[in-house]
């Protein structure tokens, strides 16, 4: 069954009103992108970045279950080899991680190993914000999402970054796009909107600046109404389980051919930092996190859209090797990233963090720069050639895709 292009109907719609002269000309710079999208989405590839807010232990995610000083560092919190999801012989994946044990066995999940940055931060702000703007210790201000857009899109490109939470990210703040930003799809209205688009009502010569705030408006006015229309329309059999990250809005724009490649979403509120009795709670968290992105790969090979969507997914730090006395871990350095999709390699990239030579406050090495990971992405997988652009550096990359 062909799935309805909202997009599509509506600027017929427009056409069939006659409204192809002065309004469909303002309208062009947004309303003009979507047949250009709709035709060429399929050979555009998009990119979904999830964030595990709070700091994910990796160490208990994937577990090295071959090596003796996993054990010794964690007595008590270390999962034992025989409750893990085993994946080859030196991995287990935490028992909870159905979703994503089948993801891996199909070849498309890879795991990348040691992954940090040099001078770590044990704050979550801080370590975030680097994160954010792949540019630890620089108080950037623009986030490498938003500085990707810049050099990969148009500066007129419909809605080229979805943001969903409640605030923006610093990931996507852009020197020339407006991000779209949303939580709730059905409730969805621009806020702090400086016009009213009424053009027959305008009656005063604007500045530059005026015509730029207008445009924004009337381009987030769409948006809403884009978003609103999408998430009406979505109906999907696949069960994302009992939190679903908004990966399913995700989805739904997806569906209806929205006209964007990037995309940035996140596990909201701190919520992986595990100081206390952290086995319960990780496991539960890790169960929420592996059904909801098995069930987005579902819902992408639903819709057709599998082949052209990967998913790119950190924490702003890992955990300290060792266990606290309150059967948790504390703020630690290098950790695990994942990147999942058809045109994903499976497999392990990077190499694993020693676990017997720590550095001088008894955490991991990095092994990985995380902005390796990202160039791979920028280069290899939207296939923009000078990654050095975004993240002001070269940085060799890994070899992660097909």
């Amino acid at each position: 069954m062909r799935h309805k292009d909202i997009f599509d109907t509506q600027r017929r719609n427009l056409l069939r009103l006659g409204v192809c002269g002065s309004v469909y000309g303002l309208l062009a710079p947004f309303m003009g992108g979507f047949a250009y999208a709709r035709e060429t989405q399929a050979a555009k590839r998009t990119l979904v970045v999830l964030e595990l807010s709070g700091g994910n232990d990796g160490l208990n995610t994937v577990v090295p279950f071959r090596n003796d000083d996993y054990y010794r560092l964690r007595p008590t919190i270390g999962i034992k080899e025989s409750k893990l999801r085993k994946i080859d012989g030196d991995y287990g994946l935490n028992s909870q991680m159905a979703g994503m044990e089948k993801l891996f066995k199909d070849g498309r999940m890879a795991v990348i190993h040691g992954v940090g940055y040099p001078q770590p931060s044990f704050s979550h702000f801080n370590s975030m914000a680097y994160w954010h703007t792949a540019a630890p210790n620089s108080g950037a201000s623009h986030g490498w999402v938003g500085r990707l857009a810049d050099v990969l899109l148009q500066e007129n490109a419909p809605y080229p970054i979805v943001n969903i939470d409640a605030t923006q990210s610093l990931a996507v703040r852009s020197r020339n796009h407006v991000p779209v930003v949303f939580d709730d799809p059905d409730g969805f209205v621009p806020k702090g909107v400086p016009f009213h688009v009424d053009e027959d009502a305008k009656r005063v010569t604007e500045n530059s600046s005026q015509a730029f705030l207008r445009d924004v408006a009337r381009s987030a006015r769409e948006a809403s109404v884009k978003v609103r229309d999408a998430w009406e329309n979505y109906k999907s059999p696949v069960d994302y389980g009992l939190v679903s990250l908004d990966l399913p809005k995700i989805a739904s724009l997806i569906e209806a051919r929205m006209p964007t490649r990037l995309y940035y979403t996140s596990f909201r509120n701190n919520i992986f930092d595990t100081h206390v009795q952290q086995p319960n709670q990780h496991a539960r968290l890790l169960t929420y996190f592996s059904d909801a992105v098995h069930a987005f790969m579902q819902d992408l090979d639903r819709i057709g859209r599998a082949d052209d969507v990967m998913v790119l997914v950190f924490s702003e730090f890992g955990r300290r090797a060792a266990e606290n006395t309150n059967r948790g871990t504390d703020h630690g350095t290098a950790n695990v990233m994942f990147a999942f999709g058809n045109g994903v390699k499976g497999g392990h990239y990077g190499t694993p963090p020693s676990l017997s030579a720590l550095d001088d406050t008894e955490n991991l090495v990095y092994t990985t720069d995380f902005r390796q990971v990202l160039a791979s992405v920028i280069e290899d997988w939207l296939q923009y050639p000078d990654a050095g652009n975004v993240l002001n550096k070269k940085f060799d990359k890994i070899g992660m895709f097909a």
